[in-house]
């Protein structure tokens, strides 16, 4: 049986939503905060977890390799993540399983198409607090084992144009090994949109008295791009991606989501926007496409 792809999204990784959330693998505890994201990351779940899938592939900025692209190599990962910019919101203990068959082979796929992979098989190695935020608000339980994929920075040492093209390898090649596994998997772009934040925080941290967005430049760019998602206008949206990184300075330098939008072979369809809010004065949009509403395009008369 061929594997499929069957769910992508943008899952942006404020450690400000778990921390607001309250779980019990995270020390700090909040009062309240940022509802409007976590509420919408609260549809994105209960609409997983209608759908049979075996694996989430996530691609996340805060794994960086300045050499290849990596991907988790051991069966299990756990210890504790603390955030470097907000230890006093994320102190999060974590405990994962690695689909790490679908990961050698996406790994092997990459490298057959010429790009630089390693497996990651430090059994000490920490998991960056990108991929536990974003798998942690899509599947608080973590009932389904993670395939969590480096971002090789070739916006900062080449340009974003560069970066670009190696992701639409990358997610050409993660497709394809995802088909060859027979597995139902959801893939995840772990990333907000514009980035630029501010530099001192609120005595309460979650007084959204004091949250919005850095300027409006910022929120005009963030609008563009989620348009352009919803209108199933993502070439276009992809071809833009290298302004909208530098006019921003948006997380999506990191590749994720035209990684994204590779993999799911630019969907023409529109995507489903389930929330847009500010986390201390970035951008985030979580955002679904779902294949089948492509596959309903095409049966329709």
């Amino acid at each position: 049986m061929e594997g499929e792809i069957v769910l992508g999204a943008l899952a942006p990784h404020p450690p400000h939503l778990v921390y607001a959330e309250n779980p019990p693998e995270n020390e700090p505890n909040a009062e309240c905060g940022w509802e409007g994201l976590r509420w919408g990351y609260h549809r994105l779940a209960k609409k997983l977890s209608t759908i049979d899938y075996d694996a989430i592939v996530i691609f996340s900025p805060h794994w960086q390799t300045y050499i290849g692209t990596h991907f988790l190599g051991l069966p299990h990962f756990e210890s504790l993540s603390v955030d470097p910019v907000f230890p006093n919101l994320f102190r999060y203990s974590y405990s994962i399983d690695v689909d790490v068959d679908l990961a050698e082979a996406m790994a092997t796929e990459a490298s057959d198409a010429g790009m630089v992979t390693r497996m990651m098989q430090n059994p000490d190695f920490r998991i960056d607090y990108g991929t536990i935020v974003s798998c942690h608000m899509v599947n608080p339980n973590w009932s389904k084992p993670i395939v969590t994929i480096s971002s090789q920075r070739s916006t900062h040492y080449y340009s974003a144009e560069v970066m670009g093209e190696q992701m639409h390898e990358l997610g050409q090649a993660c497709k394809r090994a995802i088909k060859a596994s027979g597995k139902k998997v959801v893939l995840l772009s772990s990333n907000s949109l514009s980035h630029r934040h501010f530099v001192t925080e609120s005595d309460v941290p979650e007084d959204m008295s004091k949250e919005h967005i850095y300027n409006h430049s910022q929120y005009l760019w963030d609008m563009r791009m989620i348009e352009l998602m919803r209108e199933g206008r993502t070439r276009e949206m992809v071809q833009l991606m290298p302004e909208f990184t530098e006019q921003s300075i948006a997380e999506t330098d990191a590749g994720g989501l035209s990684w994204l939008m590779s993999a799911l072979d630019y969907p023409d369809y529109g995507a489903d926007v389930h929330a847009y809010g500010t986390v201390i004065g970035t951008g985030n949009a979580i955002v679904e496409w779902d294949p089948r509403e492509r596959a309903t395009l095409q049966v329709s008369p």
